[in-house]
C-alpha cells in the first residue's frame, strides 16, 4: 500500500473486545477508517454499525472480504474461526489483524504462516501489551540493569469462577475447547507468555500439569507449568480459575541477582521494584483504548511508514508453549 493510502478496515466480529479495547482506536489513527462490520447476528451487526457510524454491515464474512472498499480485515471472533477468516482475507490480498491467541493450536498457526508467506500478505496479532507504556517500562527496568542479571521468572494467577461458569446449559465459549482451544488458560495465559518471550526470547522447553478440580466445565480449571528459555533461564507458572475471591492474584515476578520486579498483566497495579534501596512503586498509565499503540504501528506498516513486528510468526511460539503445557504436543 502507498504511504497516502487510507486503510479501510472490515471487522469480522463485533463483540465486547471491539467496543473499547480496539474498535475506536481504528478511527483514531491518521489514515485509518472502518468501512464495514460483520456478525452472523443481523441485529448485532446493524446495531454496531449504527452506533459507531460505520457505513456498511454484513452477516457473511466472505461478502465483507470481497467488498472492494475494504482493504484490511480485523478478525475479532473466537479463536476457532481465526485461521479460516485470516486465510480467506490473505488469499484475497487483504492484510489481517487477528485477536489473540492466533489460533486454537500450534498446528493452525503454521497454516496461517504458510499462507501469509505464500501470498506475501501480512498477518498481525493483537498482542497489544507489548506496546503499552506500562510493559515498556518493565522492559526498560529489565534491560537497564535495575535488578542485575535475571535469574528466574514466575507467573501467579488466580481468579474465582465467573457467574456464567455455573450455567452448564450455556457455558462461555472460553471454556469450550473446540471454540477456544482450551479453557481460560488458553484465553488469558497468551498475554503473559507473549510478554515473557518478548522480554527474554523464546521458550524452548515446557511441561505442564493440568486438572479440573471443580467440574464446572470440561476444560482444565487449574494449570501449573515449568518452562525454560533459550538461554537456559527457568520459569514457572500457576493458574487457578476456581480460587476464592480472597486468593485473587495477577502477578509476575522477575527475580534478578540485584533485585526483583513485580507487576500485573491485567489489572495494571503499580510496578514494584525491589532493590537494595528498598521497595519503589512506579505508576505508568495506559491509553483508554489499549490497542491503540499497536493498531497505529500496524497502520504505519501497511502505509510503508514503519515496521510492525507483532505478526503471526512472532505470535506462534505462544501457541507452542501453551500446547506443550496442555499436553497437546
Amino acid at each position: 500500500m502507498d504511504t497516502d493510502s487510507t486503510i479501510k478496515w472490515g471487522f469480522i466480529g463485533c463483540g465486547e473486545v471491539t467496543e473499547k479495547k480496539s474498535g475506536p482506536a481504528f478511527c483514531m489513527v491518521p489514515g485509518s477508517t472502518i468501512e464495514a462490520v460483520m456478525s452472523r447476528n443481523k441485529e448485532r451487526a446493524r446495531s454496531y454499525a449504527e452506533r459507531h457510524g460505520i457505513p456498511k454491515w454484513y452477516t457473511d464474512a466472505q461478502e465483507l472480504v470481497d467488498d472492494p472498499e475494504v482493504n484490511a480485515v480485523y478478525i475479532a471472533t473466537p479463536p476457532s474461526s481465526h485461521a479460516t477468516f485470516a486465510i480467506m482475507a490473505m488469499k484475497a490480498g487483504k492484510p489481517v489483524y487477528v485477536e489473540k491467541p492466533l489460533a486454537v493450536s500450534y498446528e493452525e498457526c503454521g497454516r496461517i504462516n504458510r499462507v501469509s508467506q505464500q501470498t506475501g500478505v501480512p498477518c498481525f496479532v493483537a498482542y497489544y501489551r507489548r506496546y503499552l507504556p506500562y510493559f515498556m517500562k518493565v522492559r526498560e527496568l529489565i534491560h537497564n540493569g535495575s535488578i542485575g542479571r535475571v535469574q528466574n521468572v514466575q507467573i501467579r494467577f488466580s481468579v474465582p469462577p465467573r457467574d456464567l461458569d455455573y450455567n452448564s446449559h450455556e457455558l462461555p465459549w472460553r471454556v469450550q475447547r473446540d471454540i477456544s482451544g482450551g479453557g481460560y488458560f488458553y484465553d488469558l495465559a497468551p498475554h503473559q507468555l507473549d510478554l515473557l518471550q518478548e522480554f527474554f526470547g523464546p521458550v524452548t522447553k515446557a511441561i505442564g500439569y493440568c486438572t479440573n478440580r471443580e467440574g464446572l466445565y470440561a476444560t482444565e480449571d487449574n494449570v501449573s507449568a515449568c518452562f525454560q528459555f533459550a538461554d537456559g533461564m527457568p520459569g514457572s507458572g500457576s493458574w487457578c480459575f476456581v480460587g476464592h475471591e480472597s486468593a485473587r492474584t495477577d502477578r509476575i515476578e522477575i527475580v534478578g541477582d540485584k533485585g526483583q520486579i513485580c507487576f500485573s498483566v491485567f489489572t495494571y497495579e503499580p510496578i514494584a521494584l525491589h532493590t537494595e534501596r528498598g521497595r519503589e512503586e512506579i505508576v505508568v498509565p495506559n491509553p483508554p483504548h489499549v490497542q491503540l499503540p499497536l493498531i497505529r504501528n500496524v497502520v504505519e506498516h501497511l502505509q510503508k511508514q514503519g515496521i510492525c513486528t507483532c505478526d503471526s510468526v512472532s505470535a506462534t511460539p505462544v501457541n507452542w508453549v501453551m500446547d506443550k503445557i496442555l499436553g497437546k504436543l
